[in-house]
């Protein structure tokens, strides 16, 4: 048995080696890689000798040879095949051990020339890899070391590959070679090319939005269904996805996701991930219907729950503290679909051991912790399917910031008030749109989300407090986007708001701030919206 191995990332590749020369197999490699099995003592012989042709243009041709693609490319069960290898002297390769050219890692480091970027770009790596897949009924190809273990298992306990494990590599193989192509693709597509500024030292300018879009996704699971039992639906994730998002979670028990379950868990991890303090948020149908922050994850849901617990009921709940036995004790007496957090203590997965239906959802803090390894979860672009086509857009990560407010009225808010805004406004900006919603010491009082009528949310969020006894007197409200008329101000002083935040930016935004003053009200400009649909 011939293993050629040709590998840019060296990790394990000598004990790999070594395992295989054990095994009586022969070793065939290229440039750095047979320098350095031969620097382990290792018997290997050069490509160079086996095409008799040596490699040149500083290594650009080396592999690109019948005598390597004839080896790998031949049909054994076909005798003209192996009739035309004896013809020409070219031996079978059995094995192929092939990692590319580091071409993302090389485009993702700041500075990054196009020479460098084009000199990355592997030809006879990706050349070698589709002909041994394409052969995979006789050939094995390898293209990552995670890879090496089950190989030299099977090697050592059967002598040979079985052809189930063939037939994996040979799918792993051609979708590292379909993510290259698709790396390459993404930055040459996104580089505003200036000939006249071509050199060694030429770093290009790359716009956000590539003229390809080649994003690759690897399934994580097929789901029941999809949004209605008519649907089918799976669960993919990004190749490389952000450590703290919802698709790096462990599921600690329960019954499987549902497709609807991880969207709407989506909608409360990101929320939830956007407070500091210990909080809660409660999530039906992709809405908030109670967020809150507390001295403690128990305080927290308390608040959150009192919001609407009629919604609540088979709601979705994130916590961004772990989930101790306390808090667990309040959460167990409802019934939700699905608890996320940071972690759960002993005793709280103890608690819910008795109900076995409820989805645990485990998802660790990146370690470097704080707000900043939160925010490393979060997505960079949002993308949405219209007819034949897709809507691309940078996610809507704003964090607004205390000193961004711009006080438009009379009246001033107190620091209290601030604080209040601060939280509601970060609700709002998950609350489909049209948001209204109403907050008092860092709990939401009424939620309005997803109206025609920014009117009618305001009027939908009142309803809703006063259907869970809340009274809104003195509440601050977030809208998020402005109030086109003075009339949707009018409807929440109605209902007791003394403070208002809105993006501001409309043509009758004096009426509206007149409006504030007329009411002696507070009122305060973000000068951002956030409409989510």
């Amino acid at each position: 048995m011939n293993a050629l191995l040709s590998v840019s990332d060296k990790s394990g590749i000598v004990e790999f080696a070594r395992a295989l020369h054990a095994l009586g197999i022969t070793l065939i490699s290229t440039g750095g890689t047979a320098k350095l099995l031969a620097q382990e003592g290792l018997p290997v012989t050069e490509v160079a000798e086996v095409t008799g042709f040596p490699e040149m243009l500083d290594g650009r041709v080396k592999t690109l040879h019948p005598k390597v693609h004839g080896g790998l490319l031949a049909r054994r069960d076909v005798p003209e095949h192996m009739a035309a290898l004896a013809a020409h002297g070219i031996d079978t390769i059995d094995l192929l051990v092939v990692n590319l050219y580091p071409f993302e890692a090389t485009v993702a480091k700041a500075g990054c020339t196009l020479a460098d970027a084009i000199e990355n770009i592997d030809i006879g790596g990706p050349a070698m890899v589709r002909s041994a897949a394409k052969n995979w009924k006789d050939v094995g190809v390898v293209t990552d070391a995670a890879q090496y273990p089950e190989v030299l298992a099977e090697l050592k306990s059967a002598g040979r590959l079985s052809d189930a494990l063939r037939f994996r590599l040979a799918v792993a193989a051609f979708n590292r070679i379909a993510q290259y192509a698709g790396a390459i693709s993404d930055y040459l597509s996104s580089v505003t090319f200036e000939p006249e500024k071509l050199a060694e030292s030429y770093v290009p300018e790359r716009q956000l939005f590539a003229g390809q879009s080649n994003g690759i996704f690897t399934k994580v699971q097929d789901l029941r269904y999809g949004e209605n039992s008519h649907q089918s639906a799976a669960l993919y994730r990004d190749l490389y996805p952000a450590p703290g998002s919802i698709v790096t979670g462990e599921q600690l028990q329960g019954k499987e996701l549902s497709y609807n379950n991880i969207a709407d868990a989506d909608a409360a991890w990101e929320c939830v991930k956007s407070f500091k303090l210990p909080a809660c948020v409660i999530v039906k149908h992709a809405n908030p219907c109670g967020v809150a922050v507390g001295t403690s994850a128990r305080e927290a849901y308390a608040k959150a729950f009192q919001t609407d617990p009629t919604s609540a009921f088979g709601g979705i709940i994130a916590f961004n503290r772990p989930v101790d036995g306390a808090a667990a004790a309040q959460v167990v007496k409802q019934f939700v679909e699905v608890l996320m957090a940071p972690d759960f203590t002993p005793e709280a997965r103890e608690i819910f051991k008795a109900k076995a239906n409820v989805r645990l959802m485990k998802i660790a803090i990146p370690a470097a912790g704080g707000a900043t390894a939160w925010a490393q979860g979060r997505n960079a672009m949002d993308a949405k399917r219209v007819g034949s086509g897709l809507l691309l857009q940078t996610a809507d990560n704003h964090e607004l910031q205390l000193a961004d407010l711009k006080i438009v009225t009379t009246r001033q808010p107190t620091q209290e008030q601030l604080q209040d805004l601060m939280f509601a406004w970060k609700v709002a900006k998950f609350v489909k749109s049209n948001a209204i919603v109403f907050c008092k010491g860092g709990m939401t009082m009424g939620v309005g989300a997803g109206q025609m009528s920014r009117l009618d949310s305001a009027r939908i969020a009142s309803i809703k407090a006063e259907a869970a006894g809340l009274s809104l007197k003195d509440t601050v409200v977030a809208s998020d986007a402005f109030f086109p008329f003075r009339d949707g101000l009018d409807v929440v002083v109605d209902h007791g708001a003394t403070c208002i935040a809105q993006p501001g930016g409309s043509m009758r935004d004096q009426e509206v701030i007149d409006a504030a003053n007329e009411r002696g009200v507070a009122m305060v400009f973000t000068g951002v919206r956030h409409f989510r649909h």
